[in-house]
Protein backbone atom coordinates (compact mmCIF):
# COMPACT_ATOMS: atom_id res chain seq x y z
CA UNK A 1 0.00 0.00 0.00
CA UNK A 2 1.60 3.42 -1.25
CA UNK A 3 2.65 6.06 1.76
CA UNK A 4 1.90 9.99 2.03
CA UNK A 5 4.75 10.44 0.58
CA UNK A 6 4.56 8.55 -2.22
CA UNK A 7 0.96 10.07 -2.86
CA UNK A 8 1.17 13.90 -1.67
CA UNK A 9 1.78 16.66 -3.39
CA UNK A 10 4.98 17.77 -2.34
CA UNK A 11 5.22 21.52 -3.20
CA UNK A 12 3.26 23.16 -0.66
CA UNK A 13 3.01 26.77 -0.11
CA UNK A 14 1.99 28.48 3.32
CA UNK A 15 0.30 31.58 4.56
CA UNK A 16 1.77 32.94 7.59
CA UNK A 17 0.08 32.85 11.06
CA UNK A 18 -0.30 36.82 10.52
CA UNK A 19 -0.62 36.90 7.06
CA UNK A 20 -4.26 38.60 6.73
CA UNK A 21 -7.07 36.24 5.03
CA UNK A 22 -7.31 38.91 1.80
CA UNK A 23 -3.61 37.54 1.34
CA UNK A 24 -4.42 34.00 1.55
CA UNK A 25 -6.90 34.32 -0.60
CA UNK A 26 -5.18 35.80 -2.85
CA UNK A 27 -2.57 32.99 -2.58
CA UNK A 28 -5.28 30.46 -3.01
CA UNK A 29 -6.21 32.14 -6.27
CA UNK A 30 -2.52 32.18 -7.70
CA UNK A 31 -2.10 28.57 -6.72
CA UNK A 32 -5.17 27.58 -7.97
CA UNK A 33 -5.74 25.33 -4.61
CA UNK A 34 -8.86 25.83 -1.82
CA UNK A 35 -6.67 25.70 1.52
CA UNK A 36 -3.49 26.48 2.43
CA UNK A 37 -1.62 25.38 5.74
CA UNK A 38 -1.20 28.01 8.26
CA UNK A 39 2.33 28.13 9.13
CA UNK A 40 4.21 30.05 12.14
CA UNK A 41 7.05 32.10 12.84
CA UNK A 42 8.75 28.74 13.81
CA UNK A 43 8.08 27.32 10.70
CA UNK A 44 5.40 24.64 12.83
CA UNK A 45 2.41 23.70 11.30
CA UNK A 46 -0.58 26.03 13.14
CA UNK A 47 -3.09 24.66 11.11
CA UNK A 48 -5.21 24.85 7.74
CA UNK A 49 -7.18 27.95 6.43
CA UNK A 50 -9.60 26.91 3.64
CA UNK A 51 -12.03 28.94 1.04
CA UNK A 52 -14.70 27.92 3.32
CA UNK A 53 -13.37 29.28 6.41
CA UNK A 54 -12.96 32.61 4.91
CA UNK A 55 -16.39 33.06 3.26
CA UNK A 56 -18.55 31.40 6.46
CA UNK A 57 -16.29 32.73 9.38
CA UNK A 58 -15.23 35.96 8.13
CA UNK A 59 -17.47 36.86 5.25
CA UNK A 60 -21.34 35.66 6.13
CA UNK A 61 -20.00 36.81 9.58
CA UNK A 62 -20.07 40.41 8.64
CA UNK A 63 -16.20 40.65 9.10
CA UNK A 64 -13.62 42.55 6.72
CA UNK A 65 -10.80 39.68 5.40
CA UNK A 66 -8.30 42.23 5.71
CA UNK A 67 -8.57 42.48 9.56
CA UNK A 68 -8.51 38.72 10.48
CA UNK A 69 -5.59 36.75 10.34
CA UNK A 70 -4.84 33.02 9.27
CA UNK A 71 -3.67 32.47 12.84
CA UNK A 72 -6.96 33.49 14.33
CA UNK A 73 -8.72 30.23 12.38
CA UNK A 74 -6.23 28.07 13.62
CA UNK A 75 -8.47 26.05 16.03
CA UNK A 76 -5.76 23.94 18.24
CA UNK A 77 -3.84 21.04 16.99
CA UNK A 78 -3.87 20.93 13.09
CA UNK A 79 -4.85 17.35 11.82
CA UNK A 80 -2.09 15.55 10.24
CA UNK A 81 -0.30 12.37 8.58
CA UNK A 82 2.81 11.14 8.88
CA UNK A 83 5.09 10.72 6.02
CA UNK A 84 5.98 7.14 5.74
CA UNK A 85 2.10 6.29 7.03
CA UNK A 86 0.34 4.17 4.44
CA UNK A 87 -2.62 4.96 2.65
CA UNK A 88 -5.07 2.63 5.26
CA UNK A 89 -3.95 5.08 7.98
CA UNK A 90 -4.62 8.59 5.48
CA UNK A 91 -8.26 6.82 4.52
CA UNK A 92 -8.66 6.24 8.59
CA UNK A 93 -7.68 9.45 9.41
CA UNK A 94 -9.45 11.64 7.00
CA UNK A 95 -12.86 10.00 8.18
CA UNK A 96 -12.23 10.02 11.43
CA UNK A 97 -11.40 13.87 11.29
CA UNK A 98 -13.59 14.54 8.31
CA UNK A 99 -11.32 16.46 6.18
CA UNK A 100 -10.60 16.00 2.65
CA UNK A 101 -6.66 17.37 2.71
CA UNK A 102 -4.33 16.39 5.37
CA UNK A 103 -0.76 17.67 5.50
CA UNK A 104 2.07 14.94 5.84
CA UNK A 105 4.50 15.91 8.31
CA UNK A 106 7.97 14.90 8.24
CA UNK A 107 9.42 14.68 11.98
CA UNK A 108 8.59 18.37 12.50
CA UNK A 109 8.63 19.72 9.02
CA UNK A 110 5.50 20.18 6.47
CA UNK A 111 6.20 17.48 3.63
CA UNK A 112 3.45 17.97 1.77
CA UNK A 113 -0.61 17.91 1.29
CA UNK A 114 -2.64 14.77 0.48
CA UNK A 115 -6.02 14.99 -0.44
CA UNK A 116 -8.75 12.34 -1.28
CA UNK A 117 -7.62 13.22 -5.41
CA UNK A 118 -4.02 11.96 -4.04
CA UNK A 119 -5.79 8.89 -2.56
CA UNK A 120 -8.56 8.22 -5.29
CA UNK A 121 -5.41 7.99 -7.40
CA UNK A 122 -3.49 5.57 -6.05
CA UNK A 123 -6.19 3.04 -4.21
CA UNK A 124 -9.11 1.24 -5.85
CA UNK A 125 -12.80 2.49 -6.01
CA UNK A 126 -14.68 0.84 -2.75
CA UNK A 127 -11.89 2.38 0.23
CA UNK A 128 -12.22 5.58 -1.43
CA UNK A 129 -16.03 5.46 -2.10
CA UNK A 130 -16.42 4.97 2.17
CA UNK A 131 -13.99 7.58 2.68
CA UNK A 132 -15.97 10.29 0.39
CA UNK A 133 -19.17 8.59 2.35
CA UNK A 134 -17.80 9.15 5.90
CA UNK A 135 -16.30 12.55 5.19
CA UNK A 136 -19.94 14.05 3.64
CA UNK A 137 -21.89 12.75 6.71
CA UNK A 138 -23.47 15.67 8.32
CA UNK A 139 -23.39 15.65 12.01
Amino acid sequence: MPTAREIMTNDVSCVREQDDLRTAARRMAELGVGSLPICGDDNRLKGMVTDRDIVVKVLAAGKDPADVTAGELAQGEAVTIGADDDAAEILRTMGQHKVRRLPVIDGHDLVGIVAVADVARSLPDRPVGDLIEAISERA
